[in-house]
């Protein structure tokens, strides 16, 4: 199992939601083909096709806040996005 796929199990499990890296959480919105713009510490995540936006900030010591982890999972299951990522799941 490749590492991206590791990221997108532990995300889709929703058991480690206080501790998500939020650097893990960006790579997986590159990964299924979000594009990033930053303002301040908002990175703000669009995606073609889909009118929705995901607006995240770091949390303390490099983690994502939990219920900003909660809302891309809830994102990726709600627009069915990924493609090839979540066949080889």
């Amino acid at each position: 199992m490749s590492q991206n796929e590791k990221l997108l199990l532990a995300l889709l499990s929703g058991r480690n939601d206080k501790n998500f890296s939020f650097h893990d959480l960006c790579h997986i919105l590159d990964l299924i083909g979000g594009k990033c713009h930053i303002r301040g510490d908002h990175f703000i995540y669009t995606f073609p096709g889909i009118i929705s936006v995901i607006n995240i900030q770091p949390g303390k010591n490099g983690k994502a806040k939990p219920y900003q982890v909660k809302q891309v999972r809830e994102f990726i299951q709600a627009s069915h996005i990924g493609g090839d990522l979540f066949e080889s799941i």
